[in-house]
């Protein structure tokens, strides 16, 4: 009956320390996805910002290639390629 008894207390033990390693990981888990969470935040304000700076370096690329040029024909060339590109955007806003 004593040895019962000792498998039982063993087993009870073991028993609470799985739980208490359960809450631990469980406690540990919702913090890393708390933590995820605020990441992909930061990556998704990370994206706009460089998508902005993109669109900000595209433009000035245009304006130096417009303001800079001295061969009328490139410049002709890019002011008729972002007047198609501007002909695009607006038949896909139209469909």
């Amino acid at each position: 009956m004593q040895n019962i008894t000792q498998v039982v207390e063993l087993l009870e033990d073991k028993l609470l320390l799985i739980l208490e390693r359960y809450d631990f990981l469980k406690e540990e888990n919702k913090l890393i996805r708390e933590d995820m969470v605020q990441l992909q935040h930061q990556l998704n304000l990370k994206e706009q910002l460089l998508e902005e700076k993109e669109s900000n370096f595209d433009s000035l690329k245009v304006a130096r290639t417009i303001q800079g040029s001295d061969d009328t024909k490139k410049t002709t060339k890019k002011i008729n390629t972002l007047i198609k590109e501007i002909d695009l955007c607006i038949a896909q806003l139209s469909d």
